[in-house]
């Protein structure tokens, strides 16, 4: 954890440059070396980014608190914990901030510190299974793949006919077909910043959905 953390305050600067500026962030930055290294300490550090999905999820809880009172909230896919935060920061019942990457589940702690909050992690693998202990799933980027999509949206549609909420974060991947999209409601899209876009691979806007039961 020692090593880790002088690794990640070496690597990231702190941020509030992206759609929830309420919430501050150690981020890996175009201001970062290691934006445009290729060498880099960790492996995959999809936990270092603020993706859009994310940010729309994040953006909408903070300006909807009401969305999340009193409830059991599962963000799936926490990454740097931005979504799992906002909800702490709402008040939720409760928010667990679930990512099967270890080192994720650090930053996640980390950046909850830096905003006064307290969120519960883990490293499970919740898809596919019932969540039986939350009524309110969030989903943010996750739509990357056909396949891997088709198996997600599947669990997610029947957790929704289950009368769980789920909130889709999301600036528009293949994944997220016409189909499935047809089966969900839109609450919110934002537009992204320039350097958000930079970022993002060039997306400018991203959205929240609502998975209809």
């Amino acid at each position: 954890m020692q090593n880790f953390k002088a690794l990640f305050l070496q690597h990231t600067s702190l941020t509030r440059n992206h759609l929830t500026p309420e919430i501050l962030l150690r981020l890996v930055t175009p201001s970062c070396p290691l934006w445009r290294s290729k060498d880099s300490p960790f492996e995959d550090p999809f936990w270092a980014f603020y993706w859009p999905g994310g940010q729309a999820t994040a953006r909408y809880i903070l300006d909807n608190p009401l969305i999340i009172k009193d409830r059991r909230v599962l963000d799936v896919g926490s990454g740097c914990g931005a979504t799992a935060i906002a909800a702490a920061l709402r008040g939720t019942k409760r928010v667990l901030a679930n990512d099967i990457d270890p080192v994720a589940v650090m930053a996640i702690k980390m950046n909850a510190e830096l905003n006064n909050v307290e969120v519960q992690t883990d490293t499970n693998n919740y898809i596919g299974t019932n969540c039986e202990e939350f009524d309110t799933i969030l989903i943010g980027d996750m739509f990357y793949d056909e396949d891997f999509g088709n198996m997600l949206f599947t669990w997610l549609r029947e957790l929704a006919s289950k009368d769980k909420m789920i909130l889709v974060g999301d600036p528009g991947r293949h994944g997220l077909t016409k189909k499935r999209l047809s089966q969900m409601t839109l609450l919110a899209q934002y537009k992204m910043s320039a350097e958000n876009c930079e970022e993002n691979n060039g997306f400018t806007h991203t959205s929240l959905w609502r998975i209809n039961k």
